[in-house]
């Protein structure tokens, strides 16, 4: 972290409202004597934030929950997929019977409006570089995530949830299927498949399959049925030519999906 004993700390921040961008950028220039600070960008929500900070990355970042198109609980999730992650430190309109939930995960917070004096105790904080888990902020999610993260040369990609056709695990990693391409999750099936249930139906113990995608399925045999040869099912898939195996156990759930 570039913040290191007294030197400056970079700074993204985030907010849907440019007056509340603007306070908290007059509040770091007031705190400039106590807790030296860097502003490398103002982004209105977390899908802006991610590409400023991919051009200049930033020790902390100050962002909103509740954001349009990406909110700051899936940019911090995001963004801890890094080699160098930012301390995220999220400013917040919460209850304070939800922010004890924030408390008990170890999540920093700004109420707002912002105080002078919360904003220098969290950046003193952010030099200790204190991170949550993934699954703490899982928890603390308002919305289902819009997009997958991938660690590619220190950079993220962004993968669009909507794009996924399937997600199948192999050894250590998840592999996403869209369209064009495939890439790797560093995530477990069983954790995606709880996130997105309502998107993802399992057809085998290592594959998760959009419901969306799926067109239609086809009986194939292994061998000559009247030699005793065994028969499964295959789910077709809209986009991709790949077919992919249906599990006995999971059968009567594709079946349902399907209306058969």
């Amino acid at each position: 972290m570039s913040g290191t004993a007294g030197a400056p700390l970079s700074v993204l921040i985030v907010d849907d409202e440019a007056p509340a961008r603007s306070r908290l950028r007059d509040l770091l220039g007031d705190l400039a004597a106590s807790q030296p600070t860097r502003v490398v960008g103002l982004a209105a929500n977390g899908l802006e934030a991610l590409r400023l900070h991919d051009a200049e990355p930033a020790d902390v970042v100050l962002a909103d929950i509740r954001m349009p198109v990406m909110d700051g609980v899936e940019l911090a999730r995001h963004l801890r997929r890094l080699p160098q992650p930012p301390v995220v430190i999220f400013t917040t309109a919460y209850d304070q019977y939800a922010l004890q939930a924030f408390e008990t995960a170890a999540i920093d917070y700004l109420l707002k409006p912002v105080r002078a004096d919360r904003l220098a105790e969290a950046l003193a904080r952010a030099r200790q570089q204190r991170r949550p888990s993934d699954a703490a902020l899982a928890e603390m999610a308002p919305a289902a995530r819009t997009h997958f993260s991938v660690g590619e040369r220190g950079r993220i990609l962004l993968v669009a949830v909507e794009a996924v056709i399937y997600l199948r695990a192999e050894q250590k990693y998840v592999t996403a299927r869209t369209v064009d391409r495939e890439y790797l999750l560093d995530e477990s099936l069983v954790q995606l498949e709880q996130e997105f249930a309502q998107r993802f139906v399992r057809i085998h113990r290592s594959c998760l399959v959009a419901r969306s995608a799926v067109c239609g399925v086809e009986r194939v045999s292994q061998g000559a049925e009247e030699a005793g040869g065994d028969a499964h099912w295959e789910v077709l898939l809209a986009g991709v030519p790949e077919r992919l195996p249906v599990s006995r156990r999971q059968w009567p759930a594709v079946r349902q999906l399907l209306g058969l």
